[in-house]
């Protein structure tokens, strides 16, 4: 008998197209559904992070934005507030920093990604979703790297390809999945890990 690989949060990067793709991962997820959402969606500034709300509506799990010094918990879902980096520290409490962006972009999938690697090593899902750029490609061959599990949006049902494409050709990518199966493979995957 194989031994299921037991993972401790999940790390989500988006960027053009990014709000009805995670309407639909959300939307997806099972009550049930037992560790810790971390998205990194690309966003104006002077944004009110409305994604909170609509999530909100859609999703079984609560979601709300990060804060400084907190701690992920199971059946939450985290957003990186806009203009702000979202780090991982390696006690796995949050950290956010105005530092200068990535990729064009703060927040940054990559700085999530890299720092939630470190933080989780093996433990770790890492997804990028729809984007027109490249970040997520380096921060998901660093999950790869640790021993994490990745996926990506197969870029067929992304409404903007180019980050997808991206990660697939930066790592060793461990599944491409159409955006309407992720969530059921997310349940199948968490649900059925054997508990703490």
């Amino acid at each position: 008998m194989t031994h299921r690989k037991q993972y401790e949060a999940i790390v989500i990067g988006s960027s053009a197209g990014g709000l009805q793709a995670l309407k639909v991962l959300f939307g997806g997820l099972d009550e049930n559904f037992r560790i810790p959402l971390i998205v990194v969606q690309h966003i104006s500034a002077d944004s009110e992070n409305y994604l909170i709300h609509i999530l909100n509506d859609i999703s079984k799990l609560k979601v709300k934005e990060a804060d400084e010094k907190e701690r992920p918990v199971p059946g939450m879902a985290y957003l990186a507030p806009p203009n702000y980096h979202l780090l991982l520290e390696p006690d796995r409490s949050f950290t956010l920093t105005i530092d200068e962006r990535v990729n064009y972009a703060r927040p940054s999938i990559d700085v999530l990604f890299e720092t939630a690697a470190e933080a989780y090593k093996d433990k770790l899902i890492g997804i990028v979703l729809t984007g027109a750029n490249n970040d997520g490609s380096k921060g998901l061959r660093k999950i790869k790297e640790y021993g994490g599990l990745t996926i990506v949006q197969d870029p067929e049902t992304a409404e903007v390809e180019s980050m997808p494409r991206a990660a697939i050709q930066a790592s060793v990518v461990d599944h491409i999945i159409p955006l309407d199966e992720i969530a059921a493979f997310l349940n199948t995957l968490i649900i059925k890990q054997p508990a703490n």
